[in-house]
């Protein structure tokens, strides 16, 4: 299980990104995400006729390091760190460390 998953909203810590929010799209690997709307670049792109595809210069998002971002945690309004408990009912899931605010249910 990982500490930052697929659609959670993170926060970007460290990078010429800092400071930007944004959620996660999909993991790359294991240390590597792709979080909307930030580490954008610029890509050149060649036409392509058959799918239709214009060429020219496009923005898109680049992988960033997983070690570079933290949950961000709506309660606080900051970026938190996040650890794992067993509940009750045998079932693993993430919590804030700074209120013990359960993300997953």
């Amino acid at each position: 299980m990982y500490k930052i998953k697929k659609g959670d909203e993170v926060i970007v810590i460290a990078g010429r990104s800092k400071g930007q929010r944004g959620v996660v799209l999909k993991r790359i690997d294991e240390d590597r995400l792709l979080v909307e709307g930030v580490n954008m670049i610029k890509k050149h792109v060649k036409p392509n006729p058959n799918s239709g595809q214009p060429g020219g210069i496009i923005e898109r998002e680049a992988p960033i390091q997983q070690s570079n971002v933290m949950i961000f945690n709506p309660a606080t309004g900051k970026g938190d760190r996040v650890g794992f408990k067993i509940l009750e009912d045998e079932r693993k899931v993430r919590y804030f460390k700074s209120n013990g605010e359960v993300i997953d249910v």
